[in-house]
């Protein structure tokens, strides 16, 4: 590694003559001249396509969530750093959806249905080097969250989708929270009653937050966070706006449930300490199912290693097709790694991967919940899977490949681009500094 430019000297280049004495290595030379590359058009993975079926009844009302997240830096040391995070769900309609344009979609129309059916979520994390007048990073932040989450322009309806799914309230069984680590003595013995949103550690009587049991505090100290922080909370935060819509419809008017469609962008998991929603959300979905309620909620995977597969393997594939990767192809040929230790998603995962070739323009990576965990998925495991893929061709846009039109335009209005919106952010946030 080079040194880096300070504030007195110049930084130290790397050598434009380095490469020679690579390019003369005679192992080097041997080891290349016996390399060879594998074609993309003969590849050595035999997927199981499947014929999909569209005969299901499109679903009529459909709902798309999305999120961005910026990292401002200051230029100057002490390099100060704030993390904003926007959310979005957007919902429409089949009558707002015959309306547009999947190629050209009037900006009229769109505006229309921006503003009458979009609800946002924006707020903005500390991380380094800026700190509030009564509390360390570390106190702040876990403030913050638990304020976020109780956003009061959104009626405090994300917090109580958080208890909803905490708790598992949906089978009316009134349960403790389980045990996560406590923010103060880092025992794994916090918990609180039943519907709380605070209480007290019952070891060491530090205050603790609902919040807490997500465990954001695990990955920050006493001054600073990292700037996953704020990637971990846009992705809980997604996940809790889906579940919102699902709950509103739980508690007031299933049948509606049954006629939505709730897509995400991205992967339907969530990861390392966060992942203790999924076990819950799983038993939601399968609760739901037998008790005669399919829940449709649909992740879309856009780059990453099954983005990069499907490129691989869709041109063997017939069109109206899909195919289910089980834990052994996902391990060996995907992750490439051995087929060893526990099943692929088993504690992360509530939704199976969905390899789905409709067109020679529109291959997707798609995920869709099974209720309880599969290792290897079958299409029937697949929660509202005929009527999910009957809907599909009412909500493509071909203005971009593989494109949902619901995604399409949540990250319209969740989108924090590097520019002109990290400028603007940039300039916001030294306005507000003192």
């Amino acid at each position: 590694m080079p040194y880096q430019q300070g504030n007195r000297l110049q930084g130290e280049y790397a050598s434009h003559l380095g490469h020679l004495e690579v390019l003369k290595s005679d192992l080097v030379n041997q080891l290349c001249q016996s390399f060879e590359s594998r074609g993309t058009s003969a590849t050595p993975f035999s997927a199981s396509w499947e014929s999909i079926s569209t005969s299901g009844v499109p679903l009529s009302l459909v709902f798309g969530v999305d999120g961005s997240m910026q990292v401002i830096e200051s230029d100057v040391p002490p390099y100060k750093a704030l993390a904003f995070v926007k959310t979005a769900l957007l919902r429409l309609d089949q009558y707002a959806l015959a309306r547009l344009d999947s190629e050209y979609p009037n900006p009229f129309a769109l505006r229309d249905i921006l503003s009458d059916s979009a609800l946002y979520h924006a707020t903005v994390f500390p991380l380094r080097n800026v700190t509030l007048s009564t509390l360390n990073n570390y106190d702040a932040i876990r403030q913050i969250i638990f304020d976020s989450i109780s956003d009061k322009s959104l009626g405090g309806e994300i917090l109580e989708t958080l208890k909803w799914i905490a708790y598992e309230k949906w089978d009316r069984q009134q349960k403790q929270l389980p045990l996560f680590e406590c923010p103060h003595c880092e025992q794994a013995v916090a918990t609180l009653p039943y519907d709380a949103e605070q209480g007290d550690c019952r070891k060491c009587g530090g205050h603790l937050l609902l919040t807490d049991m997500l465990g954001f505090h695990q990955i920050m100290s006493t001054d600073a966070a990292p700037n996953s922080l704020a990637t971990d909370y846009m992705t809980v935060h997604e996940t809790l706006f889906v579940f919102t819509g699902i709950r509103h419809f739980w508690e007031t008017n299933k049948n509606i449930l049954r006629d939505s469609l709730f897509i995400k962008d991205g992967p339907l998991s969530i990861r390392a300490q966060y992942s203790k929603l999924v076990a819950p959300i799983r038993r939601f979905l399968e609760y739901a199912r037998r008790n005669g309620y399919d829940i449709h909620i649909l992740g879309q995977e856009k780059s990453g290693l099954f983005a990069e597969h499907l490129h691989l393997i869709h041109r063997d594939a017939p069109n109206m097709s899909l195919f289910l990767p089980g834990d052994s192809y996902i391990k060996e040929r995907i992750q490439n790694r051995p087929n060893r230790g526990a099943p692929y998603g088993k504690d992360t995962n509530y939704g199976a991967k969905v390899f789905v070739k409709l067109s020679d323009y529109h291959q997707l990576v798609l995920n869709i919940p099974t209720g309880d965990f599969s290792p290897n998925p079958t299409l029937a495991d697949l929660i509202g899977v005929e009527r999910i893929f009957a809907t599909l061709p009412h909500i493509l846009s071909n203005r971009y490949e593989g494109a949902l039109l619901p995604i399409e335009l949540a990250h319209g209005i969740a989108s924090l681009s590097t520019y002109p919106s990290a400028h603007i952010l940039k300039v916001f946030a030294e306005s507000h500094r003192k």
